[in-house]
């Protein structure tokens, strides 16, 4: 994807700028000479020298100001982007209660630009009917249509955010797919399912289809939101519509790695998945292997149509080939995978 020069400096605030799509936004940031300051509950696991970073919460109202003082743009990325929590209730207060109170004291610190970023989860329907074809931004989903409570909180926040830019507020609302690539010290639940096949832990798949993308094009799919996005408008930021057989043909290609070959029913990872979130969250406190939101997701399916962003912004995503290559030799390069010659594992 070619990025497109930017129109002049800005002073600009990330929350969530430590995370893996955030820390992609901030490295592109400072490369455009931009000053950028990342607010974030945790420090980065590789931070970058050219931006400041405040560690702080979105919920402290005053940390925020502090930080918002005198910027020009907001990315507000910060959020809990896990499909399960120990307390479902930490879903509303990050993704949807810190997201109103972002949204508030940045219009008062007269940001002249928010980018809200959302997720390509609540364009999908719990009710698999619903979902036929490809989807764009034209979906209306209900709180009832949402796969889980991550869904449901991501659903709220956006919601807030149009709100806020129908009140006048200058938003932009960005909806990423599957982000995949390297440098993601968290491993968010696509890198956790590449290494999870990887690492030959799943015997069989569910088999589903999902739109995959480049997550350096996610983060200037962000910059072109904030540079030619239109205030109340979202925009999906998508890659490459494929299948789990596709990615793991893909994967075996390109590894040299076994992958599984048996297919498993929805009944069957539904009862799995069930087993196990019950699991972790009546014994164990830890997340589980498989999570009902991730399963109602997956057996809902989701093909993206991108072209609102391609006409507007200027977005075009890369080859997902390159993005897989970079996340694979990533997760090797950062122990988290061991491939021998050959490509296979020890």
């Amino acid at each position: 994807m070619s990025p497109s020069a930017s129109d002049g400096a800005r002073r600009v605030l990330v929350t969530g700028g430590a995370g893996f799509v955030g820390g992609h936004l901030v490295r592109l940031l400072a490369t455009r000479g931009h000053e950028v300051t990342v607010f974030d509950l945790s420090s980065p696991p590789a931070a970058d020298p050219r931006a400041r970073y405040v560690q702080g919460s979105i919920l402290d109202r005053a940390a925020l100001r502090r930080a918002l003082d005198g910027v020009d743009w907001v990315f507000h990325l910060a959020a809990n982007p896990n499909l399960w929590a120990a307390d479902d209730d930490e879903f509303f207060r990050v993704n949807h209660a810190g997201t109103k109170t972002v949204l508030e004291e940045a219009t008062l610190a007269g940001a002249k630009r928010i980018v809200h970023t959302s997720t390509e989860s609540i364009l999908v329907s719990r009710l698999r009917e619903r979902n036929a074809g490809l989807v764009d931004e034209t979906v209306e989903r209900r709180l009832d249509d949402m796969c889980g409570r991550y869904c449901q909180s991501k659903l709220l926040a956006e919601q807030e955010a149009l709100r806020a830019a129908a009140a006048g507020a200058p938003v932009v609302v960005v909806n990423p797919t599957m982000p995949i690539g390297e440098e993601d010290h968290r491993l968010t639940p696509p890198t956790r399912m590449l290494l999870d096949f990887l690492r030959g832990r799943n015997p069989a798949y569910l088999e589903f289809a999902f739109n995959l993308v480049d997550v350096r094009d996610v983060a200037l799919g962000h910059l072109l939101a904030a540079e030619r996005g239109r205030v109340g408008q979202r925009y999906i930021l998508g890659g490459v519509n494929v299948t789990l057989s596709q990615l793991l043909a893909m994967l075996r290609e390109l590894t040299g790695r076994p992958m599984p070959t048996v297919r498993i029913p929805y009944a069957v990872a539904w009862t799995v998945a069930a087993i196990a979130q019950a699991l972790a969250d009546h014994v164990t406190g830890k997340p589980p292997m498989a999570t009902l939101t991730g399963i109602r997701l997956a057996g809902a399916g989701l093909r993206i149509d991108g072209g609102k962003a391609a006409r507007e912004l200027g977005y075009v995503a890369g080859p997902l080939g390159e993005a897989v290559r970079r996340a694979v030799a990533w997760l090797v390069a950062a122990k988290h995978l061991q491939l021998e010659p050959n490509g296979g594992t020890p």
